[in-house]
């Protein structure tokens, strides 16, 4: 839902770093597998019950994703560092829940109620892009992205903002787990909509 309104604010400075990163021989590939590495380490971190190293890791797991796509489109985006990014990206967000899952281990039901949530809204946003693109329909709504990019209520910007809730106030986790998880089973019913008022 925030994701493109906060594009044109946080584009610029990405590109203008993406392209000194460019300039010393930083790949986007680098940045991504960089970037799920801190990302799992933060799960990882989270499930020990060091909450803020994984809120510090989280966070710049988030930094390298918006820069990998800076210095993609500072030189020539590919499908195959499309594919990395958004394996990437789904494996982080299933991994924080998951890390908080083991750190409450007499209650794991919160997340794996958000991780199956997780899975829902990736098969709607997968599964809207591919028949986007055998229609041949584009989007620039979310930036130069490898494929479609659906719009939904619940976005990475949500989703993070809500992982950074989880970390801040670690005994609330269960509510925020499962008022997230319906808002993301309700992006699922929303896109499920508009691929009824687009592929008629």
């Amino acid at each position: 839902m925030l994701d493109a309104k906060l594009r044109p604010l946080i584009d610029p400075p990405l590109n203008a770093v993406g392209r000194a990163l460019v300039g010393v021989g930083v790949t986007a590939n680098m940045l991504t597998f960089a970037g799920l590495a801190l990302g799992l380490g933060g799960a990882v971190a989270i499930g020990l019950g060091e909450v803020w190293l994984g809120l510090a890791l989280i966070i710049a797991n988030r930094v390298l994703d918006g820069l990998d796509g800076a210095v993609a489109r500072a030189t020539a985006p590919t499908d195959l560092g499309g594919y990395f990014d958004i394996v990437a990206d789904f494996a982080f967000y299933v991994s924080v829940p998951l890390g908080f899952g083991v750190m409450a281990a007499e209650n794991p039901l919160p997340a794996l109620v958000l991780v199956a949530s997780f899975v829902l809204t990736g098969v709607s946003f997968l599964a809207f892009a591919v028949i986007a693109a055998h229609r041949g329909e584009e989007t620039q709504a979310h930036g130069r992205k490898s494929f479609f990019y659906s719009t939904g209520l619940a976005e990475g910007t949500e989703t993070i903002a809500v992982f950074i809730a989880m970390c801040l106030f670690p005994a609330w986790f269960g509510v925020l787990a499962y008022a997230y998880a319906a808002l993301c089973v309700l992006t699922v019913f929303q896109r499920s909509a508009m691929a009824v008022a687009h592929f008629r």
